[in-house]
């Protein structure tokens, strides 16, 4: 029967879950342990560790390869299983260099190398990381631009953002969609952040993440409550319904903001009145291209925008801004609506 060879555990752990919240086999591999080694002193894993009666020792070495050799060597005697706690940079360059040593031989015996993960990050573990680069950042000694930013002055950046997003979009680009999510992912970091440093009225992005998770929950009664919605339109109706119960509108354009482009703006307009069943007439019909009736005139996505760009077209030709005089028709529009609620 052969003798049994030594063993090297590579216990691997992430700075993104509390310390002490190992897995089982990681627990029983530490407590089983014949000797618990670490490179860093200050490792965030130790005072646990420690705490639950487990000796820990501090092992260092100039150089990687010089670190592999010395680990290899002290797990090399029969029988004895020691354990190395990954920094939390995950060693790099230590696995290989373990993985060359054990090729070119020169341990007799040499000992198994097992490599253990203690915890691992959970799905959006990384926005922590976005959290702690925010807060260094803002902070003291951080970046001088980003230390001067207000919520108002970065409004321009959370714009340009949403529409370099929704040009990503359209273009099915896949690298851009992913940089342009970060990029707005940012702006959302960055005024939760400034917005800790309130004097009056401070949150944080846990919070932010709260309320979003408590709305989400509220508006979703199909998915976390008792409610039926078998169709995308239930859903919808349902979360009009839940959303004006919950901002206590009067009105069905209520909370639609008037910031927005204007043809955005507009749209969203129509669809509330509609939605709301109030039959409020919006503008007057342009006369269709090519000497077409209305009732013939083509209503596809194309022919749509077609007319929009010559409306667009005309209006600049004759000196007027588009933007401003739909941004005033949505605004006459709101009001016509709403004068409808009342008189209803």
């Amino acid at each position: 029967m052969p003798a049994p060879t030594g063993r090297l555990v590579l216990l691997t752990t992430t700075h993104r879950i509390a310390p002490g919240l190992l897995s089982w086999p990681a627990w029983e591999t530490l407590r089983g342990a014949d000797l618990v080694l670490v490179g860093d002193p200050a490792h965030p894993q130790l005072p646990a560790v420690r705490q639950a009666g487990v000796r820990v020792e501090p092992q260092t070495a100039d150089t990687v390869p010089a670190l592999a050799r010395r680990l290899a060597e002290t797990a090399a005697v029969p029988g004895r299983t020691v354990v190395w706690i990954g920094g939390a940079d995950g060693d790099p360059g230590l696995t290989d260099a373990l993985a060359r040593l054990a090729v070119e031989g020169g341990l007799d015996p040499a000992p198994e190398i097992e490599l253990l993960p203690g915890s691992y990050d959970l799905p959006g573990a990384r926005l922590l990381d976005l959290v702690a680069v925010m807060d260094r950042m803002r902070s003291p000694g951080g970046c001088p631009w980003d230390a001067q930013q207000t919520h108002a002055s970065l409004v321009k950046y959370l714009v340009e953002e949403a529409f370099e997003l929704v040009e990503a979009i359209e273009e099915g680009d896949r690298e851009s969609l992913r940089e342009e999510l970060g990029d707005v992912l940012f702006q959302v970091a960055f005024h939760a952040r400034i917005a800790e440093e309130h004097a009056e009225e401070p949150f944080t992005i846990d919070d932010v993440a709260a309320d979003l998770v408590e709305k989400l929950m509220y508006r979703h009664p199909h998915v976390f409550g008792d409610a039926e919605a078998g169709t995308p339109e239930q859903v919808e109706a349902n979360w009009e319904l839940l959303k004006a119960a919950e901002k206590q509108r009067g009105s069905a354009v209520d909370g639609v903001p008037l910031a927005q482009p204007a043809l955005a703006l507009a749209a969203k307009l129509v669809s509330r009145a509609r939605k709301a069943g109030l039959d409020v007439p919006a503008g007057t019909p342009a006369p269709p291209p090519g000497g077409e009736t209305p009732e013939t005139a083509e209503t596809t996505e194309t022919a749509v925008g077609e007319a929009l760009l010559g409306l667009a077209a005309r209006a600049q030709a004759e000196g007027i801004d588009p933007e401003a005089a739909l941004r005033a028709a949505a605004r006459r529009y709101r009001d016509a609506v709403q004068a409808a609620e009342r008189q209803s």
